[in-house]
């Protein structure tokens, strides 16, 4: 996963370049606080398919209770964080040009949603 998710950054950098928004400050540092999200996703699904959806906290007399992994919650912020930053590249990059509905906008989204070329 790892790889594709490096192939797809090369090439959002590629459709940025082309419209000029690789050189932008904002499209930089949003850009690279995205690739951290998504690696935060990455081992946070690690630790779920590991731990499991539920953990068990034991108490004083030894006695376990169950309750939510709370990677679950971590999971959940960290995504609807990284949908908020792909909001923000996507208007940086419509302020380069790059439009809505265009092929470069459909080429983008497509590697944003994980799509494949």
């Amino acid at each position: 996963m790892a790889k594709n998710l490096k192939k797809q950054a090369e090439e959002i950098l590629r459709i940025a370049e082309e419209s000029g928004a690789q050189s932008n400050y904002f499209f930089v540092t949003t850009f690279k606080r995205y690739q951290v999200q998504l690696q935060i996703l990455e081992d946070l699904e690690k630790s779920l398919n590991e731990h499991g959806m539920t953990v068990t906290k034991e108490y004083v007399k030894g006695r376990g209770n169950l309750y939510s992994n709370p990677a679950i919650s971590d999971y959940n912020r960290t995504t609807d964080s990284a949908n908020k930053t792909v909001a923000t590249l996507m208007r940086i990059l419509k302020q380069y040009g790059v439009e809505e509905g265009s092929e470069t906008d459909d080429s983008l989204l497509s590697l944003i949603n994980g799509d494949s070329e």
